[in-house]
């Protein structure tokens, strides 16, 4: 067993040797060598080359590669490639293909073409993981087991019979009984109630609206399903190799919202995910330092591991341009700084056919003489260079709550306002503390509170009773809490809590909202004092909370806007709408004024400054997304030019230093 590199930022990818002609593997081992590749995953989507007709094991190809990487000293995550199921699977069991909402089936030809609760899938992909293990558990070459791939990125959720049957043994363990179902999804309402359990179904294309406790469970189900298969598929491998760590590429990424990671995350033995920039975003790369903090948060602060991203450009969104020169290195470090010790891509090698072959990779269609494979090069250069930190943590004081069922939860049927979407806030708030040099934890309402001088709560929209106590007791012991609109309103059932908005956080706030007043997409609310607002306007009064904002026009104008209220060593704060970014950038600088907290380092706008620490010292990321130089009081050693600096460095337009500083 090969331990996984750790004296490194560990630099590789997927490697699917399939693809190529045997006499390409030579060359490919002599380029992860130039690149400095120290792992590669292997076997994510070859069962039909593992398994070519049914029961017929053919293992000698990977046994090869294998030996390959063992003799070039590369560490294998080996893929236990139960993601996708060969052709001669769903052809002679079809009952194991899903089924969307409309009750149509999605059929074989492209990949993941598999229902989640299927028993039948479930026993082929078991037998496939136990020969992988019995094989390869003890193998030199072997670091680490990756189980499946990117689970529900297209199969979730599934409507067929088998998930009905399975939800409704789900709904059963959950609730006991019907009537404490009918209460959950309060089924008073239309005449939904249940009197027997054969009688519920997933929430299928219906007449109207679907009841929206029953969607929001059937978000968990799909997820809790998932997570049932990812532990049997870990079961199998633990009895073969006890000693190896298991995990699944998770996808931390905005646009990927079907799994509670928060569940999933206890049951890795180390997290990973992948991410990619969304070229659609307003702001690509704050959302991707975003999720690598979600990442950290979902990995309780330790050290991750980024399975996949990419060098350049994606084949999936409507238009893929190509990163600039630069962004290879500088989208890197972005996750290094954010707690990542593993640089991973998809793939090694640009694939020739298929669906994803204009997707970029560590050698692309250019080959080695190319200004990309260069910059590969010299990335898997500084992740040599950037070994002295790896098992270092980040410094962060400031807690940004993220909740995956609120989001579900909002994004359901029948809400105030279909354009509200749950990430927009803790982005925006996220954004402008980044742009600021403040570092922040995105972690689950249950975490820990104690340790941190901010909590921000973000369109908490349900909540439970004690999350809520925690927020309050956090800000009692002396921490800043900001709240911001449409938070507090609901229970974990997505039962309303009568009295006045923000419910659950209506005392701690002294804010009591009568109405809810969400604005139209583009529209605007004028501010007193300058600015606006979007997105979200409410008809709140004040109980006993100083007025920091009131709506200047439209039908609340004088209504507060945003609030404070001391609460015991801390304060409250409440935004009932979304501010420009001047307004609400003045806004969160008084709050952590408030709660002292201090950024990195003194950077301007652009330029992304984050601290890792550990026993051994300290090590400041300077992220410079600008085209201008930028130059900064810090001295010490900076690990990617392999230079000393100091008392100041500049870093140019595009480009980072990691400074071990002084």
């Amino acid at each position: 067993m090969r331990q996984w590199p750790d004296d490194r930022i560990a630099f590789g990818g997927d490697y699917n040797p399939e693809q190529w002609p045997r006499e390409v593997w030579d060359e490919d081992v002599r380029l992860m060598a130039d690149a400095g590749v120290s792992f590669v995953t292997l076997g994510v989507f070859s069962w039909s080359w593992l398994e070519p007709t049914k029961g017929e094991y053919e293992f000698g190809w990977l046994d090869e590669v294998m030996d390959l990487m063992h003799r070039h000293g590369i560490a294998v995550d080996l893929a236990t490639a139960t993601a996708t199921p060969p052709p001669w699977l769903s052809a002679a069991y079809p009952e194991i293909l899903p089924v969307d909402r409309e009750g149509r089936t999605l059929w074989p030809g492209s990949r993941q073409a598999w229902c989640p609760s299927s028993p039948l899938y479930r026993d082929f992909a078991l037998a496939l993981t136990d020969r992988m293990a019995a094989r390869y558990h003890d193998h030199p070459a072997l670091a680490m087991w990756h189980i499946s791939n990117e689970y529900a990125c297209h199969n979730l959720p599934c409507y067929c019979d088998t998930c009905a049957a399975t939800f409704r043994r789900w709904l059963e363990r959950r609730y006991t009984t019907t009537d404490a179902l009918n209460h959950a999804w309060g089924t008073a309402f239309w005449s939904q109630r249940y009197s027997d359990w054969d009688d519920v179904l997933p929430p299928r294309l219906s007449t109207t609206f679907n009841n929206p406790t029953h969607v929001l469970d059937y978000s968990r189900f799909g997820s809790d399903t998932l997570l049932d298969f990812f532990l049997a598929e870990k079961e199998v491998i633990r009895r073969h190799s006890p000693d190896v760590r298991v995990t699944t590429n998770f996808m931390t990424m905005s646009t990927f919202r079907l799994l509670d990671y928060h569940d999933w995350a206890p049951h890795q033995d180390v997290v990973s995910t992948d991410h990619y920039v969304v070229d659609a975003l307003e702001h690509p790369r704050a959302e991707l330092s975003f999720h690598g903090d979600l990442t950290r948060g979902l990995a309780g602060g330790a050290p991750w591991i980024l399975m996949e991203h990419s060098t350049s450009a994606v084949n999936w969104q409507p238009v893929n341009p190509a990163k600039l020169p630069g962004d290879t290195l500088l989208d890197s470090l972005t996750h290094v700084a954010r707690g990542a010790d593993t640089l991973g891509f998809f793939q090694w090698r640009q694939s020739r056919s298929g669906s994803e072959k204009f997707h970029s990779a560590l050698v692309p269609h250019a080959g080695e003489d190319s200004d990309r494979f260069r910059e590969v090069c010299e990335l898997g250069a500084v992740a040599g260079r950037l070994g002295e930190l790896v098992g270092s943590r980040v410094e962060a004081d400031v807690a940004i709550l993220w909740d995956f069922e609120a989001q579900w939860a909002v994004a359901g049927p029948c809400m105030p306002s279909a354009a509200l979407d749950y990430a927009t806030a803790a982005h925006a708030v996220h954004r402008l503390l980044r742009d600021r040099g403040v570092t922040c934890d995105v972690v689950h309402p249950d975490a820990d509170l104690s340790r941190y001088r901010v909590v921000v709560v973000p369109t908490l929209y349900i909540v439970s009773d004690d999350a809520a106590s925690a927020v309050a007791a956090a800000a009692e012991a002396g921490a800043q809490v900001l709240v911001t609109y449409f938070s507090g309103i609901s229970d974990p059932d997505d039962h309303v809590r009568l009295g006045g908005y923000p419910g659950a956080f209506r005392e701690l706030l002294g804010v009591r909202v009568e109405e809810l007043f969400p604005l139209r997409v583009g529209e605007q609310v004028a501010l007193e004092g300058g600015g606006s607002g979007t997105v979200w306007s409410e008809d709140a009064r004040t109980l006993d909370a100083e007025v920091l904002h009131t709506y200047a026009d439209g039908p609340l104008a004088g209504r507060p806007a945003a609030t404070r209220r001391p609460v015991g060593e801390g304060a409250a704060w409440y935004l009932g709408t979304l501010p420009d970014d001047d307004t609400l950038g003045a806004l969160v600088e008084q709050v952590v004024a408030a709660g002292g907290v201090a950024p990195a380092a003194e950077a301007p706008a652009g330029v992304e400054v984050v601290r890792r620490s550990s026993a051994d010292g300290s090590w400041l990321f300077v992220l410079n997304h600008t085209d201008t130089d930028t130059t900064l009081t810090v001295a010490g050693h900076d690990l990617v030019s392999g230079r000393d600096v100091g008392p100041s460095t500049t870093v140019a337009a595009r480009t980072a230093a990691v400074i071990r500083e002084a």
